[in-house]
């Protein structure tokens, strides 16, 4: 190693001293826990068996969140709040699964998800030589970025042909670390019992990310294998008691993404700009299925799904950018930066390393110039989202795996096509004022008189050419689909029209969006190399929704001068109930009050704990020492928002549903008792 290298590595892990984990932060890889930090403080080393097990025993939602498995015959435990998409798929004006619940009686009542993967973590693989080795001296940041993503292609096909199971590289430490996950796949995934929306959301968007909390926001899959059950060695065994007051315990889930390596201009953008828009889009969004809601109770089942979607995330992104707008933070960042800044300039030798935030800083420019630019429609309408995948499919699959785009290579086919085959009904009604909305912002931004918009309008307003899309298109039945994939596509249909008229420009804006996300990957893979150099992996990367460990311990705190306790229990469900007068979204279910007698009113029901959590981590297992399952992630408070950025254990928590509430809403509640003799066997 050189000496400039030397020097920049030392100063640099003298910088991350300055903001490293403090506490029990971090969202830490199975494959390199912290160990010798756990013993030291906790006096517990987990095993690499004790590893293994968790990780075995825990499953990602291809539709966003976490789960685990709870028996040896398949059956998952998640939230409601991450099965509810499978939840409104599975409904009809008949059947409201979402909002009335779901309970199958026995194993031919369970109904089969649409278009549901869960996946188990079973190896790892460092491939991180075999990526890099691919992009050479001298290529530009757009060939890198291709070089790049051919090398990850093969590696995953590679891996495909040979294991049969799915292969995703993962870029961790910013691009300082590649590795190869394989998962097995599981995609008959059947409803077994799900509560009442009043049950598993009491409090509604009110107390969401606040706490005291009282929500049963559980749910239970099963998974099959050919028409069976599926037998599954590894399954957490169930604590009843769950776990004591200042007792360690362990989060095993997928966080989405997180950025603490973030420079302060990449955080000074995403508080100036792209925080500010995204919220705007949220709140446009959600008056839009508020007014479609309106019309009558069918449309209101309809979008409710994607609205308390829209809600959560507003409620979030409004914590983060608050967490951002606070001087006090990014002073200290900034200060931070100087001083590290200071030090490699002051030496002729460091001087050029600093150029690193110079380069993230232009990155930012470019970006928020960018803001607001699309060319699809893909979020907004599932009938565009479809035709796109099409056009682009038919492209793409004409040139070698290694060369398409990620989505499309061949280690990727076979979760693409369960989507796009996937049988979940689609609303026109719905479809059509969505559409419509998303071409009305499509020409706000754009003008009215860019040639692009006029192609898309085609001399009407965005209602008539959302209707006309909409009503014209056959893309909702599924064997038009198969049938357009295998035999060619049919021109005569509006939306593939729409979606061929937007090819180019959506190709490249993500040939942009791609060469930009290489330049910023370079440039904190240069500052996360320094840090693993000398540190090794004993720092955590941020989160990129793949498996990690947090943990913490169960503990309460004080919000304006009060001590808010850990725990919650079915009796300060009827109370917060009366203290809210039975009003709005403060009126539990029939079935709840009916059990009341039944039920024991001092079983815990929610509890909070210090462990680093973030989007994704959603219906993730809570386990003790002994690796069994104590409770279920389902949010985190109003304080723990700004994990995005840094993590603070002094009122931030993550707020969980008890396990002995779930084993007792299962008895003495829903007459579930089969189940909730499963849990844990």
């Amino acid at each position: 190693m050189s000496l400039l290298r030397c020097s920049f590595v030392q100063s640099v892990f003298l910088w991350c001293l300055s903001i490293s984990a403090i506490a029990d932060e971090g969202m830490w890889l199975f494959e390199d826990l912290p160990v010798d930090y756990l013993k030291s403080k906790y006096g517990f080393a987990p095993t690499e068996e004790w590893a293994e097990h968790v990780r075995l025993s825990s499953v990602r939602f291809n539709s966003g969140g976490s789960a685990s498995f709870v028996s040896s015959q398949g059956l998952v435990l998640t939230n409601h709040h991450v099965a509810a998409d499978t939840l409104h798929k599975l409904s009809s004006p008949k059947n409201n699964y979402a909002e009335d619940g779901f309970l199958a009686k026995n194993r031919d009542d369970e109904i089969k998800a649409p278009d549901l993967e869960l996946n188990q973590l079973v190896s790892i693989e460092d491939v991180t030589d075999d990526v890099n080795q691919a992009v050479t001296p001298g290529m530009s940041p757009s060939e890198a970025s291709k070089a790049r993503q051919a090398a990850m292609a093969q590696i995953e096909k590679a891996s495909l042909d040979k294991t049969l199971l799915r292969s995703d590289v993962i870029t961790l430490y910013g691009g300082a670390k590649y590795h190869l996950y394989r998962f097995k796949k599981y995609t008959d995934v059947r409803l077994v019992w799900a509560p009442e929306a009043k049950a598993a959301f009491f409090g509604g968007d009110a107390d969401n990310f606040e706490y005291p909390r009282y929500c049963l926001d559980v749910t239970l899959f099963r998974v099959y294998e050919d028409g069976k059950p599926a037998e599954i060695d590894h399954f957490l065994k169930y604590s009843a008691n769950g776990a004591a007051d200042g007792e360690l315990v362990f989060v095993s889930g997928n966080p989405g993404r997180t950025q603490r390596i973030f420079t302060v201009d990449a955080l000074k953008y995403l508080r100036d700009h792209r925080m500010p828009y995204i919220l705007d889009l949220l709140r446009r969004r959600e008056i839009l299925l508020q007014q479609f809601g309106f019309e009558g109770k069918e449309q209101e089942r309809r979008a409710r799904d994607e609205l308390f979607g829209i809600q959560n995330a507003r409620k979030a992104y409004t914590g983060m950018l608050q967490g951002l707008q606070n001087p006090e933070f990014l002073d200290q960042k900034s200060a931070q930066e100087t001083k590290l800044l200071a030090t490699l300039n002051a030496d002729a030798k460091l001087r050029s390393s600093a150029t690193t935030w110079d380069t993230i800083r232009d990155v930012q420019n470019r970006q928020a110039e960018l803001l607001g630019q699309s060319a699809s429609f893909s979020r907004m309408s599932r009938l565009y989202s479809i035709a796109e995948s099409l056009v682009l499919m038919e492209a793409e699959d004409k040139k070698p795996s290694e060369d398409r785009l990620r989505e499309f290579r061949d280690s990727a086919r076979e979760s693409f096509e369960q989507q796009l085959y996937s049988p979940a009904p689609i609303y026109e009604d719905l479809e059509q004022v969505k559409l419509a909305d998303s071409i009305a912002m499509f020409v706000e931004k754009r003008g009215g008189d860019d040639l692009l918009v006029q192609l898309v309008l085609q001399g009407k307003s965005p209602r008539d050419r959302a209707a006309e899309l909409v009503g014209g298109t056959k893309l909702g039945d599924v064997p038009i689909r198969k049938a357009m994939a295998a035999d060619g596509i049919n021109d005569a249909d509006p939306m593939i029209q729409l979606a061929r008229t937007l090819n180019s420009e959506y190709r490249r804006l993500r040939e942009i969006d791609e060469e930009l996300t290489e330049i910023e990957r370079q440039a904190y893979a240069k500052i996360n190399e320094a840090t693993v150099a000398i540190q090794g992996t004993s720092t955590y990367p941020d989160a990129t929704f793949s498996l990690r460990l947090a943990f913490g311990t169960v503990k309460g705190y004080v919000e304006d001068g009060n001590q808010i306790e850990p725990w919650t229990d079915m009796a300060g469900a009827f109370s917060h109930q009366e203290f809210h007068e039975s009003k709005g979204d403060w009126v539990l279910p029939d079935s709840w009050h009916n059990s009341h007698d039944k039920i024991k009113l001092d079983t815990p029901l929610n509890f909070v704990c210090t462990a680093d959590i973030i989007g994704g981590n959603s219906g993730s297992p809570v386990v003790n020492k002994d690796a069994e399952l104590v409770g279920v992630i389902f949010d985190g408070n109003i304080q723990s928002l700004t994990s995005d950025f840094f993590y603070s254990d002094k009122v931030g928590r993550a707020v969980c549903v008890h396990s002995g509430g779930v084993r007792e809403a299962l008895r003495n509640i829903y007459d579930a008792k089969h189940l909730a003799d499963e849990l844990g066997r």
